[in-house]
């Protein structure tokens, strides 16, 4: 089936310069994605969807257009070239669309492990069970757990295939599968919810959903009978969760959009120290099996390891083709789109570096302060740097977890938090495409009582 989109893809780049484009490009993806959701034991429903479509963005000088199709027939493909064209030559033009220097185009060559057969041969009835049991091992685990939003188990298996006028043209299949269960425990009048999930490519990946029923269980009940603190200013600790979310924003602080538009702190901070040493940061698309791997992106700039921060000092934004025009810079193969429009800039797998320490030796060596475990509604500001997040978690006593603390806001300025960063964690694991172990950020603003 890939062979015949990678034909059609050729084919409506081909079409759009014998219509008059300079230019073409071209996306089509297809996907089967599966859930089972189910609550108190019982199938609550069940989903299976499959979606198809094309798009393709065409240029005509400095004029950009692009359109969209759910029709791969060839009145369908033909439609949608003519729309983009009609579309380009309306449009204002721009000194610095275009297309990628070709001997950018490329593909990484090693086997990536996107793709795992055996999700396609799970069974709907062992899909429903996983889910079953980790809801049941999470409702089981203690008494106080007397109720639960739900577990679901979700599979994907997709293709993407990339094409464009310059003679590129690339595909490559994926998959994945989750599992996770929330929750819900009472105690005194205080009822807490928490969740667990577990992601991969690959079936044999996925924890087993024991332990994922095991997790959000002792998560929920961690969480009961939560204090308040006093606004003070004391450590923080972002486990791996919450960090990933402070993680994210720093994405964007390093998104080459941001960067040319001035809308980051870090714009113009190249080759400055802008962290502590403990700070490395690296965005990797060619590592085997991961959800931010690819052969290429959506360019056709084959994927490659960039180090972003080493040891405190900004090295490298993170561009595509566009960005890197417009800073006068080198794309990073981080070019990322849907099937139509112009290419954004996104991640491949975007982690801190991991430590060497344990999470249980970052706590110790805390006499007072934050463990956080849930952000709510954290507030970024790339431009300032200033931060702003709820919070809830648990209250670090003598370099131990004391008890469960909510209703508090945490506060600071990035530019600061990542000077303050004292401590990063061994415990670095990727379910997602943003990754980062346990931090330790020396002093924040914490806003309670």
């Amino acid at each position: 089936m890939s062979e015949a989109l990678l034909d059609i893809a050729q084919a409506a780049t081909k079409r759009a310069l014998e219509l008059g484009a300079t230019g073409a490009e071209c996306t089509i993806s297809e996907g089967e994605e599966f859930s089972a959701g189910v609550r108190m034991r019982e199938v609550e429903n069940l989903k299976q969807a499959g979606s198809r479509g094309a798009g393709i963005r065409v240029l005509v000088g400095n004029l950009t257009g692009s359109s969209r199709t759910s029709d791969l027939t060839p009145q369908g493909i033909e439609s949608m070239v003519r729309g983009a064209l009609e579309l380009a030559r309306i449009t204002t033009p721009d000194p610095h669309a275009g297309l990628p220097d070709p001997a950018d185009l490329g593909r990484f060559s090693g086997d990536l492990k996107l793709y795992d057969d055996s999700v396609s041969r799970m069974e709907t009835e062992w899909k429903i069970a996983q889910a079953l049991k980790a809801e049941e091992v999470a409702l089981a685990a203690d008494a106080r757990i007397t109720n639960s939003e739900g577990a679901s188990f979700d599979s994907y298996l997709g293709s993407r295939v990339f094409a464009n006028s310059l003679g590129f043209a690339g595909e490559y299949r994926t998959s994945s599968c989750g599992l996770s269960v929330v929750p819900v425990a009472k105690q005194n009048g205080s009822m807490e919810r928490d969740y667990w999930q577990s992601s991969a490519r690959q079936v044999s990946r996925l924890e087993s959903p024991e332990e994922v029923g095991r997790r959000a269980a002792e998560r929920a009940l961690r969480r009961l009978n939560p204090r308040k603190v006093p606004t003070q200013k004391v450590p923080v600790i972002f486990e791996p969760r919450t960090a990933r979310n402070l993680l994210g924003d720093l994405f964007d602080a390093v998104n080459g959009g941001a960067i040319y538009r001035h809308a980051s702190f870090l714009t113009g901070k190249l080759g400055e120290k802008i962290a502590s040493e403990a700070l490395t940061i690296i965005d990797d698309g060619t590592m085997p099996g991961l959800f931010g791997s690819s052969p290429f992106d959506d360019e056709g700039v084959a994927s490659r390891r960039t180090v972003v921060i080493e040891r405190g000092v900004l090295k490298s934004y993170l561009l595509n083709t566009y960005t890197a025009l417009k800073l006068g810079l080198k794309t990073t193969g981080n070019a990322s789109r849907g099937l139509a429009g112009s290419a954004g800039v996104g991640p491949g797998n975007f982690y801190i570096e991991a430590g060497t320490r344990s999470e249980a030796d970052l706590i110790a060596g805390v006499r007072q302060g934050l463990y956080v475990t849930e952000l709510i509604g954290a507030s970024a500001n790339t431009v300032t740097g200033d931060y702003s997040s709820g919070a809830a978690g648990l209250w670090i006593e003598n370099g131990e977890l004391a008890y469960p603390v909510s209703e508090i806001t945490i506060a600071g300025n990035l530019k600061q938090m990542l000077m303050n960063l004292e401590q990063v964690g061994a415990n670095l694991e990727f379910r997602s495409s943003i990754a980062s172990p346990t931090l330790l950020i020396g002093e924040m603003t914490l806003s309670g009582q």
